[in-house]
């Protein structure tokens, strides 16, 4: 759903980089730092509708020390824009409410590098999920999941940029999120990724975890004010053809400024303009994130 999620970025093979022995591409099934406040915060029974946009832009490719591979021309721009359908039930269960979900991505992608370059637009990965949402105060909320990211979006393995990665990936999740219109605003979402193998290229990526966090004071005027990102670490080796691929963990930290307004109504909209910095066998480059209810 982000500007990575389906970027498979087949030149680091092409190119022969350190990025081969990656996550496969160096990307990831989830949108790194896509989440920030309300995260935890699921709206009480009823239909909902989120926006998401995102414009991602980048012109470096680390290898494993986190050092920058010389790639001419080298430049990944992507935008996306992604609807999120949630219906949280009435039904009970452990003291909170069942949620089920579903998230669309429309992807606009472009890679340069080495005087190639290709363009690709289309529905990227879709994720369905299923969740429960407990609320236990007006200021502290969480959600525990399962979300599943099917292999909906575009792929070819001789592709120089894919918005797919052609792969089922398991996701369980928790967030929580601390509210308070004149006060400390504080969340936390953590996901983990179980990604499944690669059928056309015979490559599995290793298991990951992400933590997307912000943390703000509200004005009492509906505006928070604060900061947000996300923490990347890859848990376990990717596997080529069965066999463990050495020196092929990713890592990244994104961290900038972010804001909210929530009109006190059912609308709101986040914003987050994240740099990201201490990556490895990845793209690094500076993410604008928006998320938003859509009243209807």
């Amino acid at each position: 759903m982000n500007a990575l999620r389906g970027l498979t970025l087949s030149l680091a093979f092409a190119l022969g980089t350190g990025l081969a022995h990656a996550t496969e591409g160096g990307g990831s099934a989830y949108p790194r730092g896509v989440e920030n406040y309300l995260v935890g915060a699921v709206p009480p029974p009823g239909f909902y509708v989120l926006g998401y946009g995102n414009a991602y832009s980048a012109d470096r490719l680390n290898d494993q020390d986190g050092n920058q591979i010389p790639v001419p021309g080298f430049k990944v721009q992507a935008a996306v824009a992604a609807v999120r359908t949630i219906w949280s039930t009435p039904y009970q269960a452990l003291g909170g409410n069942i949620v089920f979900h579903g998230i669309a991505p429309l992807v606009d992608l472009k890679v340069s590098a080495a005087g190639a370059s290709q363009h690709k637009t289309g529905l990227g990965d879709v994720t369905l999920g299923i969740g429960l949402a407990t609320h236990y105060s007006q200021q502290f909320h969480t959600a525990l999941g399962l979300d599943f990211v099917l292999p909906t979006g575009g792929y070819d393995k001789t592709n120089l940029a894919n918005i797919g990665r052609n792969y089922v990936t398991v996701q369980p999740l928790y967030a929580l999120s601390w509210i308070d219109p004149k006060g400390f605003n504080g969340d936390l979402k953590f996901t983990f990724n179980f990604n499944r193998r690669n059928k056309d290229t015979d490559y599995r990526s290793g298991n990951e975890v992400f933590v997307d966090y912000s943390a703000g004071w509200g004005l009492g005027n509906g505006w928070t004010l604060g900061v947000g990102g996300h923490l990347w670490r890859q848990l376990t080796s990717d596997e080529n053809a069965g066999a463990d691929v050495a020196d092929s963990k990713v890592s990244a930290f994104g961290i900038g400024p972010s804001i909210k307004y929530d009109n006190g109504q059912g609308w709101f909209i986040t914003a987050k303009l994240q740099k990201e910095t201490a990556v490895r066998n990845s793209t690094q480059g500076t993410a604008l994130w928006l998320k938003t209810s859509i009243p209807f």
